[in-house]
């Protein structure tokens, strides 16, 4: 794995990016179910699209959730739950979810949104708060 830049500049929030969506699409090769099974929850958390999309935008802004994203698998699993609260009708990235659920695990945030198509959780967006 390429070394992650601790800067905030542009570039450095580019490479931050590339790595998250490399380590994602490296992610979804080896598990192609694209779902791990939450033991608090006792149901799977699914990675689609939105996973992707807005944990890189966020995450990349920072070197601690970068690093964080490559802790997937083991967030998953383990997070629990802290709190509910109504997905944002009016944005675009919440429009599909009808609550969002704020996870923890260590001092990672894990944000899962409940489809209001199939009841699905799916990840949302992994951070660690400052």
């Amino acid at each position: 794995m390429a070394e992650i830049p601790l800067g905030h500049t542009k570039e450095d929030i580019k490479v931050r990016e590339k790595l998250i969506k490399d380590f994602y699409a490296n992610w979804i090769a080896k598990h192609p179910d694209k779902m791990v099974w939450n033991k608090g929850l006792n149901e799977y958390i699914h990675i689609k699209f939105p996973s992707i999309n807005e944990t890189y935008e966020k995450a990349s802004r920072s070197y601690e959730s970068t690093l964080a994203v490559f802790q997937l698998t083991e967030i998953l699993e383990n997070a629990t739950l802290l709190s509910t609260k109504p997905a944002k009708r009016n944005t675009r990235n919440q429009r599909q979810f009808e609550v969002l659920l704020m996870m923890q695990y260590n001092n990672i945030k894990l944000t899962v949104g409940r489809q209001r198509s199939n009841q699905e959780l799916v990840q949302y967006c992994i951070t660690v708060p400052k």
